[in-house]
């Protein structure tokens, strides 16, 4: 007799590419409790492979800015009615958002109160700023799944029901990068030291922090004359902004400019300067000393730093509690000193091997078999539902 659990319906939302990766890996997981469950809401590529309904293509939703929302609140207000209408009508078992808080949340909102267990994956950082949004959370949501250790203390405090699952890239990342293959892979010097140079994926941060990272890298190579330099780029429009500003600076050190292949990039070296952002969990997570450096337009820094509450803003310090890797935000990020802050990392071998220590346990506590993990906190949540179906039908 096929279990009828097997043939439950999962409703998810997934808004941007990191989401789809993270919803492909959790229907995966699903499935080997639910054989036979149906998939369904909004997703990408990676989630319909694994045979995901997708009402509209999850592109709609990816929009970053405030002027660009604006401009689509409209269509994404029709997308939202769409789903709900969808959700409403045939009520999944469960309701799970992943990221995009700004659009999930408020669709897990709607189905909840229409008595459906809802689940958010992956926490939005209201232990950094916008901390009045855990009000909204708790009327939202019945677990909340978090990447990060740290984060579940704040849902601990609100008795909101919380579990830390781990990082996806903790586990696909090995515990030992293979730096020489890298190298030969980019067509790079294996004798000779890299820096990796990181200045961000969006347009904004190239132009803020580009020109910045490369008069950091020529006051290196003053000191470091064989040093060999990568710049990944996102896509054909960074690629072009990098080329313009190493013509415009007249450069004399060469420099290799890799389309994509961050990760890769960062493998192959030494030494990753970066900005602050998700590249600075993959650096950790690659055992790659690194320096992070920042800026903002003044007003934006003077908002920002009255909103935002935490110690630190890169990955690696924010997951030890203390400074594990320079950060040199606004005024203090000059070329010199985040060149001198380089040559450290490069030149200071008790300071590396103390640093790729304190990564490697970092890894091993992110890396929790996180699609699994997710899986696992789902079934139990689905599973103490049924349980107060079956005892309210009792009564």
């Amino acid at each position: 007799m096929q279990n009828p659990e097997s043939c439950i319906t999962f409703g998810i939302i997934a808004g941007e590419a990191s989401g789809d990766i993270l919803g492909a890996g959790l229907i995966r997981s699903l499935r080997k409790r639910y054989p036979n469950a149906r998939f369904a809401g909004i997703g990408g590529e990676e989630m319909m492979a694994e045979g995901f309904q997708s009402l509209v293509p999850m592109e709609r939703l990816s929009v970053m800015g405030l002027v660009e929302v604006l401009g689509r609140i409209g269509e994404l207000v029709r997308i939202r009615r769409r789903l709900l209408d969808f959700f409403l009508t045939t009520p999944p078992a469960v309701v799970i958002g992943i990221d995009s808080p700004d659009f999930t949340l408020a669709v897990e909102r709607r189905c909840r109160e229409a008595g459906m267990p809802t689940v958010h994956y992956v926490s939005p950082s209201v232990w950094a700023w916008r901390k009045k949004r855990i009000f909204k959370i708790a009327k939202s949501v019945d677990l909340m799944l978090t990447l990060f250790p740290f984060e579940t203390d704040i849902y601990h405090q609100h008795n909101i029901p919380v579990a830390f699952v781990g990082h996806p890239l903790a586990d696909r990342i090995p515990m030992r990068p293979d730096t020489a293959q890298a190298r030969a892979d980019l067509g790079l010097e294996l004798d000779k030291p890299v820096l990796a140079i990181l200045p961000g994926s969006r347009g904004g941060e190239v132009e803020r922090l580009g020109t910045l990272f490369l008069e950091a890298a020529r006051w290196l190579q003053q000191r470091v004359p064989d040093l060999q330099l990568v710049i990944p780029c996102a896509n054909r429009e960074r690629e072009k902004q990098i080329r313009g500003i190493t013509e415009a600076l007249e450069l004399s050190l060469p420099v290799t400019i890799v389309k994509g292949r961050s990760r890769e990039v960062m493998a192959a070296s030494d030494a990753v300067l970066l900005a602050s952002g998700t590249a600075t969990l993959e650096a950790m997570l690659l055992k790659k000393p690194m320096v992070v450096g920042y800026r903002l337009s003044d007003f934006s820094y003077r908002i920002l730093s009255r909103m935002v509450q935490i110690p630190h803003i890169a990955l690696p310090n924010l997951l030890a509690r203390q400074e594990l890797v320079p950060e040199l935000l606004q005024e203090a990020a000059t070329p010199e000193a985040l060149g001198a802050a380089v040559l450290s990392q490069l030149e200071d071998t008790s300071k590396r091997e103390q640093l790729i220590e304190s990564f490697t346990e970092l890894h091993l506590t992110l890396r929790q078999n996180a699609d699994e993990q997710a899986a696992t906190a789902i079934a139990a949540l689905l599973a103490g539902a049924h349980n107060d179906k079956a005892r309210l039908l009792e009564t």
